[in-house]
């Protein structure tokens, strides 16, 4: 590696063109500057040709002039980076659980079309490796349906997904035996979610674990599809059924008071968020926002 200095007094002398003005403006003696020419010189061979009132470039300053402007141009690059002056460029890394990924992706893919520079890399996940994720520095963001409890990560509260009660659409809905008639779509999540949203709508009931399974799938994009072909009912948050292509397929039954899940977003607590996911993570919030009201 080239001792910074010695670029520094080359590139002012090249500059300059005289070796009094570059001590002056450098702050040091003109010996310490001619000290510094003859060391790159020994490195690189002759780079001046020295006239009595001005220096001339050899082929070999003119290389070295070109790469002093180019360690200014990735030291500045360097500082912009650091002090989150590219919000609108570079990689934006989300990872997270797969209903609120419906929705957040296809809004990501939105911003990156209006900020062409960025670079979208999302990741469907279970809390479990959204955790080990964002730990190992392998996505900045990452969301969860729990606080964790962990020193290394800040969390925040990200936004609440309401669950709902989801039916095929020409099914007339006369309470628990319809449940019963239809049988139960289960997925990964289904057994919690449909026990606290079952439990409060029906206080009575001895659970979703009583209810004929009729289907299991670990896809969230797919586990509504059986539900729209008549085939059973399941429990979702809203966000994913809102982002199923047949809407006029489902139907939604209301289950008085919602049942809420919270999503927590994390990142890094030892060091600040970029100003890129900074810009990200509010811009998805207010989609969140609008889409939720």
């Amino acid at each position: 590696m080239v001792n910074p200095q010695w670029l520094a007094s080359f590139s002012s002398l090249a500059r300059l063109g005289n070796f009094t003005r570059t001590a002056e403006q450098l702050g040091l003696t003109q010996a310490a500057v001619s000290q510094h020419i003859k060391h790159l010189e020994r490195q690189f061979g002759a780079l001046l040709i020295r006239r009595p009132r001005s220096v001339e470039l050899t082929p070999a300053g003119a290389a070295l002039l070109d790469y002093c402007q180019q360690v200014d141009q990735a030291g500045l690059a360097l500082a912009a980076r650091l002090q989150g002056a590219e919000a609108e460029r570079g990689e934006i890394g989300l990872v997270s659980p797969g209903s609120i990924g419906l929705a957040l992706y296809p809004w990501l893919l939105d911003y990156q079309q209006q900020h062409p520079q960025c670079v979208v890399r999302h990741r469907f996940a279970p809390d479990a490796e959204v955790l080990e994720a964002v730990l190992g520095n392998r996505f900045e963001l990452g969301l969860l349906t729990f606080n964790p409890d962990d020193p290394r990560l800040h969390a925040r509260h990200f936004t609440e997904e309401p669950l709902e009660l989801i039916l095929p659409a020409g099914v007339l809905y006369q309470g628990w035996e319809t449940l019963q008639q239809l049988g139960f779509i289960d997925h990964p999540d289904g057994t919690g979610m449909a026990t606290r949203l079952l439990s409060r709508r029906y206080p009575g009931s001895r659970g979703v674990k009583d209810l004929p399974r009729s289907g299991f799938s670990n896809q969230v994009g797919l586990i509504l599809e059986p539900v729209a072909r008549g085939l059973g009912f399941t429990v979702l948050p809203r966000l994913a059924r809102q982002a199923f292509h047949q809407q006029p397929a489902l139907q939604v039954v209301e289950c008085g008071n919602p049942v809420r899940d919270t999503l927590w977003l994390i990142h890094r607590a030892e060091w600040p968020l970029s100003a890129r996911a900074a810009a990200v993570v509010a811009y998805l919030q207010a989609r969140v926002g609008q889409l939720l009201g």
